[in-house]
């Protein structure tokens, strides 16, 4: 009896958090559940929808062709799409290394952090997409009302991240500079950013993959040229599948470039601190 006792793993208490994600599961569960069964599936195929789907699946990635573009014409307008990905990313990094330092909790006042994180909150829970159509009521839409809804969205996604891990520095570290002498700005430069410089990149490197993404979208939903644009064309108008996945090719292959350089850069920095 004594072992099945020892067996017998703890139970973990049932706290309001486990409580309220379980409670988001069911409900989501139930709302998945009703809407398959209400789905109207008499006036589709279903066979030959699906069959359908997999012949164009096939098309798009076993037979890639240019008819509209050609090589070079898909490969600048790539360009174009990570150019606008490089400014939002580059734009957004700024801003957001000084509201980061001001919504850390260890080097700024709590009025100061709960105000900022708020604001930034804010921003987060409005999509990408939303924001640059708002911009383009004033800036038409193109790539200027982009590349302003794309960075305000990256100045919330970093504020957030290079905050967290500036806190993540031990507090006993600052109280030592401080002690020593040092201003805010020194304590900043010495023993802050030298500290978190890995995180800062890696986050910084994450949100210029989701902004190159979110550009390909824009380019699309917002008239912001580049190969967004291109997609919906042959998705929406042409209906070119060959092209499609030539183009879907290019935007891959840049995404794995943008991985590769990601990670040599981290591996770098990493020595280096070693």
């Amino acid at each position: 009896m004594k072992k099945i006792e020892e067996a017998i793993l703890p139970v973990k208490p049932l706290t309001r958090e486990s409580l309220t994600m379980w409670i988001l599961l069911l409900v989501l569960s139930l709302l998945t559940i009703y809407a398959l069964a209400a789905i109207d599936y008499t006036s589709v195929d279903m066979g030959k929808a699906m069959a359908d789907t997999l012949n164009n699946f096939k098309t798009i990635f076993f037979h890639p062709a240019a008819h509209r573009l050609s090589l070079w014409d898909a490969f600048y307008e790539v360009l174009i799409t990570m150019g606008l990905a490089f400014l939002t990313t580059l734009f957004g990094g700024v801003i957001a290394m000084l509201l980061g330092l001001l919504a850390a909790q260890n080097l700024a006042p709590k009025q100061v952090t709960n105000i900022i994180k708020g604001f930034v909150a804010f921003i987060r829970a409005v999509p990408s997409i939303l924001w640059v159509l708002i911009f383009a009521v004033a800036a038409g839409l193109g790539s200027v009302a982009a590349v302003i809804g794309l960075t305000f969205h990256s100045v919330s996604y970093l504020t957030k991240a290079y905050s967290e891990s500036f806190e993540e520095l031990d507090r006993s570290v600052i109280e030592a500079l401080m002690a020593s002498g040092a201003n805010w700005w020194q304590i900043i430069f010495q023993a802050v950013i030298p500290s978190s410089v890995s995180s800062l990149l890696s986050w910084t490197f994450m949100r210029f993959e989701i902004n190159f993404a979110n550009a390909v979208a824009m380019g699309a939903a917002a008239g912001a040229a580049g190969i967004g644009f291109d997609l919906f064309m042959d998705s929406g108008f042409y209906f070119d599948l060959r092209e499609i996945g030539l183009v879907t090719y290019f935007i891959i292959a840049f995404a794995i470039v943008l991985e590769t350089i990601s990670t040599n850069l981290k591996s770098k920095i990493l020595i280096k601190k070693a």
